[in-house]
């Protein structure tokens, strides 16, 4: 990540390092002081950009939920493909799924309310996607919305943190994945049939 000026940021390299600190620990186990040293700076400098590890996390998950929408494409019309699209992300990324495993954990009592919540907005936003599917004929409307996103979303990830499950073998692996995606894409099709649209 880089600025307008083509260089890296104090603020972008906090939060570099802070993505692979929350990845690796968590929220309880990260720690400021190694964060501030990988990202070259101090903790003073840190702590003048981010108010508090929590912050610094909610930052960090906003991040991370932009790049997982980005690669993902919620397409309500097309549920089967949106499921595999996750199934591949997070097997590709398994250190961004503990990343947002950790948050849910951690955070299960509510983030702090000073500081916006980037899952629940992307529920929220996700939610209306297919609230608003449902209005125009492309999705049962006997389902909540909500429902709809959690179903796939649960089977999209089911693989994605069962890493000591895989295959050591890398071809057998892709194989092994393969067949598992195949598999929720499957799933979800019966759940929620794409519209074809």
């Amino acid at each position: 990540m880089t600025t307008s000026t083509g260089k890296d940021s104090t603020r972008d390299r906090i939060v570099v390092a802070a993505t692979a600190e929350f990845a690796r620990h968590g929220i309880a186990g990260a720690r400021i002081e190694r964060i501030a040293k990988a990202a070259r700076t101090s903790k003073e400098r840190l702590y003048a950009h981010f108010r508090s590890k929590e912050e610094l996390y909610a930052t960090v998950a906003a991040r991370e939920m932009t790049l997982v929408a980005e690669a993902t494409r919620l397409d309500p019309t097309d549920l089967p493909g949106y499921a595999g699209r996750i199934h591949d992300y997070f097997t590709a990324h398994p250190e961004r799924f503990r990343l947002m495993t950790w948050g849910r954990l951690e955070l299960a009592d509510g983030t702090p309310p000073d500081i916006d919540d980037p899952i629940q907005a992307t529920v929220d936003h996700k939610t209306e996607q297919l609230r608003a599917a449902q209005v125009a004929g492309h999705l049962d409307p006997v389902w909540s919305p909500v429902d709809i996103l959690m179903f796939v979303s649960q089977l999209a990830m089911a693989w994605a943190g069962q890493t000591d499950l895989l295959p050591a073998d890398e071809e057998q692996r892709v194989a092994f994945l393969g067949a598992r995606r195949a598999a929720i894409v499957a799933a979800v099709q019966r759940l929620f049939p794409a519209s074809g649209t």
